[in-house]
């Protein structure tokens, strides 16, 4: 491992970065106890709060783990993809917040990522997954629920869709797709939508799950697309218009 020290940023960073390095490229394995903070604090030539700072952020990300005792320590965590959920919705969330993504595009990409999903979820769900959609259609049709918590399951609906597929990378890749695009799609069209239209869709995908139907599965997520297009239009034309009869 070793610091850069031409880059004028914290010296904790530059560690915590060397020191990542070190993971990735394997020279780190899992479980590998990491020198001690003395150790690190010599081989770096920082004080020991630098060091301390440094392991703070990698256990952050979840990278190493710290253990007390005799035989404790900082050691290689193993990163699991459901903990690299939260950094991918968080960076996802950002991207689309800070490059002004269009809803078109946004909506386009969500439902291309999740028809991939769709054959395979239609083969390989279990049956948790298929009762997580059928409970959250049961939620969405439920009177008097707030536009938050329909929100909320609809995330959750096609989060389990998702899963249903049992790929672990894609579900890493769609957690950006389905808890960071989705919400900010539902920011634009929950005063305009049909929750009854809504949950005939999602009906139609759960039935097609069922029965092992990956055809029928895309073809209601392409109506689901539809819909949700033609919503986030009117809904788009309508605030235009407003703003220029202000």
């Amino acid at each position: 491992m070793a610091k850069d020290t031409e880059k004028k940023t914290d010296l904790s960073v530059q560690i915590a970065e060397a020191i990542k390095t070190a993971i990735i490229s394997g020279e780190l394995i899992v479980d590998e106890r990491l020198p001690s903070e003395a150790e690190l604090t010599e081989q770096f030539g920082v004080s020991r709060s630098t060091v301390r700072e440094a392991l703070k952020r990698l256990a952050a990300q979840n990278l190493i783990r710290t253990q007390r005792g005799a035989t404790g320590g900082a050691f290689v965590n193993r990163l699991r993809f459901e903990d690299a959920y939260g950094h991918q919705i968080t960076t996802s969330t950002l991207l689309l917040s800070m490059n002004d993504v269009d809803f078109e595009t946004a909506c386009e990409a969500r439902f291309v990522l999740e028809r991939a999903c769709a054959p395979l979820a239609a083969a390989r769900r279990s049956s948790d997954h298929l009762a997580t959609m059928r409970a959250e259609i049961h939620r969405q049709s439920q009177p008097g629920l707030s536009d938050e918590a329909f929100c909320a399951s609809d995330v959750a609906f096609h989060r389990a869709l998702v899963d249903g597929a049992g790929n672990p990378v894609l579900s890493y890749q769609l957690a950006g797709a389905v808890e960071a695009i989705e919400p900010l799609m539902n920011m634009i069209t929950f005063t305009a939508r049909d929750r009854a239209r809504i949950v005939a869709l999602h009906t139609d995908i759960a039935d097609a799950v069922e029965r092992r139907d990956g055809g029928a599965a895309s073809a209601a997520l392409t109506a689901l697309e539809q819909e949700t297009q033609a919503l986030a239009a009117s809904v788009l034309a309508s605030r235009a218009a407003a703003r220029s009869n202000a």
